[in-house]
């Protein structure tokens, strides 16, 4: 007997679970779960979920914050991910918590924009925009930087005439 795909996915109790409702497929009742997806993920989440998962990822987003001289890309896919879990706290709402974890530096280049950013997706494109620019200019000051003592040592190696 081939079941729908989703249930290769499950196993132990969950795929004991669903195995009850696979066998009546051809269940018509509105109300039979898995008859839409919205009623099968339901009940799948009702008794196989974490009931504080959202509480957890409410938490975990209040403190979350990113390093100075950290990488802002991998700070918007762990926030993008936590907000997922959350569901829809509303833009300004985002917006404070997206800035609340951005190190001082960063918030001090924000300062100097020349306009009110208004949406979390701007935010987020300017915030990436300024990393990109810190780390090429971190990269830029270390070559300078290994450059500067093989200068300096073919300089000191000529004796100078008098």
């Amino acid at each position: 007997k081939e079941g729908p795909l989703f249930h290769f996915t499950l196993i132990g109790r969950a795929a004991k679970w669903i195995d009850l409702y696979l066998s009546n497929l051809t269940n018509q009742d509105p109300n039979y779960i898995l008859n839409s997806w919205k009623s099968f993920e339901s009940h799948l989440f009702t008794l196989f979920g974490d009931p504080y998962e959202i509480r957890k990822a409410e938490a975990e987003l209040d403190s979350l914050r990113m390093k100075e001289g950290g990488n802002v890309s991998l700070y918007i896919s762990d926030f993008r991910s936590l907000v997922s879990i959350i569901g829809d706290w509303g833009e300004r709402a985002l917006i404070h918590n997206f800035r609340k974890g951005v190190p001082s530096s960063i918030l001090d280049q924000l300062a100097s924009h020349p306009s009110r950013i208004d949406s979390l997706q701007d935010l987020m494109d300017i915030n990436l925009n300024l990393d990109t620019r810190y780390h090429e200019r971190k990269d830029e000051k270390s070559h300078h930087q290994e450059k500067e003592p093989e200068a300096s040592k073919s300089s000191s190696s000529h004796p100078q005439s008098s």
